[in-house]
């Protein structure tokens, strides 16, 4: 779950920056409630992002007077972003290249 959370990240953070909270809710939201994603398994990913060059943190004061820290995406993670999307997008593509292929009558096994 951990490795796949990085490019719906990256994806998020390419729109605008975000705390992790809001990360969360978003990716709740788009998923239409079918990923969930807890908060001890969202920051650890962040932090290995961060260390990564990919992402970089801030700490901002919300409108609620709280202090959040703001994620963004780096130069090196929008690089990032485009080799994964583009080996997401290969993947998809044998996925469904295989997905349609008509099954086997004989049993060679």
């Amino acid at each position: 779950m951990a490795s796949s959370l990085a490019p719906l990240v990256l994806i998020i953070l390419r729109r605008q920056e975000s705390y992790g909270y809001q990360i969360i809710q978003e990716l709740r939201d788009k998923s239409g409630g079918q990923l969930t994603v807890a908060e001890g398994t969202l920051y650890p990913v962040l932090k290995k992002m961060e260390a990564k060059g990919w992402i970089e943190g801030v700490w901002k004061k919300a409108d609620s007077g709280r202090e959040r820290r703001y994620y963004k995406l780096t130069s090196k993670g929008t690089q990032e972003l485009e080799q994964q999307y583009s080996q997401l997008n290969f993947v998809n593509q044998l996925i469904n290249s295989l997905w349609n292929l008509p099954l086997s009558t004989s049993s060679n096994l």
